[in-house]
C-alpha cells in the first residue's frame, strides 16, 4: 500500500509540474502574441502615413510646381505642340 501511495505521489507531482510548465509556456506565447499584434498595429499606422505621403508627393499640381521651379520647365505653347496621328484609327 505504501509503494502505491508513493507511486501516486510521484505521478501527482509530475502532473503538477507539467501543468505549471504548460501554463508558463502559454503565458509566454500570449505575451509574444500581444507584442506581435502591437507591432502589426504600429506598422499599419506607418503604412497609412507612407501612402498618404506618397499621394501627396505624386499630386499633379506639386509635380508641375517642382518642374517649373526646380527644373525650369514650362508647358509649350500651341505653336510648338504637334499631335501624332492615331495608329489604326478611322480613315
Amino acid at each position: 500500500m505504501t509503494r502505491l501511495n508513493l507511486l501516486l505521489l510521484f505521478v501527482l507531482i509530475a502532473c503538477a509540474l507539467g501543468v505549471v510548465t504548460s501554463q508558463h509556456k502559454a503565458r509566454r506565447a500570449y505575451i509574444e502574441l500581444q507584442k506581435a499584434q502591437a507591432e502589426a498595429r504600429r506598422l499599419d499606422v506607418e503604412w497609412g502615413q507612407l501612402q498618404l505621403e506618397q499621394s501627396t508627393w505624386a499630386m499633379h499640381s506639386r509635380i508641375e510646381r517642382e518642374a517649373s521651379t526646380r527644373l525650369n520647365m514650362r508647358v509649350p505653347d500651341g505653336a510648338h505642340t504637334q499631335l501624332a496621328p492615331v495608329a489604326g484609327g478611322a480613315q
